[in-house]
């Protein structure tokens, strides 16, 4: 039987992954949009619109997002026995706790792509072709 200290533990962790999850996925995307600003300056000097800018960059991060969640979707799928004696109440393949983990994580990528995504959208033409 696990103790009270160990349940803790686990808690602790499993908020530290789901903080860290986000600020991983905004990193990323935010890297990247800042890498390719002077791409998206000639875009708009070239007369694309900022929401098509806004929705390469978007759909960009939820590729990124859904080939994380199918791989991480076939390991737990792989790992269900482990997971079902780490959580209680839940049975050893419980779709409601899978798709609800899908659709969460693919909602957190949503918003910390919109963030970078809404920055490229603002980009200057004049000051990123100045750039280099």
């Amino acid at each position: 039987m696990r103790s009270l200290r160990q349940d803790l533990r686990f808690a602790v962790r499993l908020l530290i992954a789901v903080v860290l999850a986000p600020l991983g996925i905004y990193g990323v995307m935010s890297y990247a949009v800042g890498q390719r600003t002077h791409e998206m300056g000639i875009r708009m000097a070239l007369g694309a619109e900022a929401g098509r800018v806004q929705r390469l960059v978007i759909e960009q991060g939820m590729r990124l997002a859904a080939a994380g969640v199918a791989a991480g979707l076939i390991l737990s799928i792989a790992a269900k026995r482990v997971i079902s004696s780490l959580l209680y109440g839940v049975s050893r393949f419980d779709p409601t706790i899978f798709v609800g983990t899908c659709v969460a994580l693919a909602a957190v990528a949503l918003l910390a792509s919109y963030l970078p995504a809404r920055r490229a959208a603002r980009v200057d033409p004049l000051i990123s072709l100045r750039y280099e």
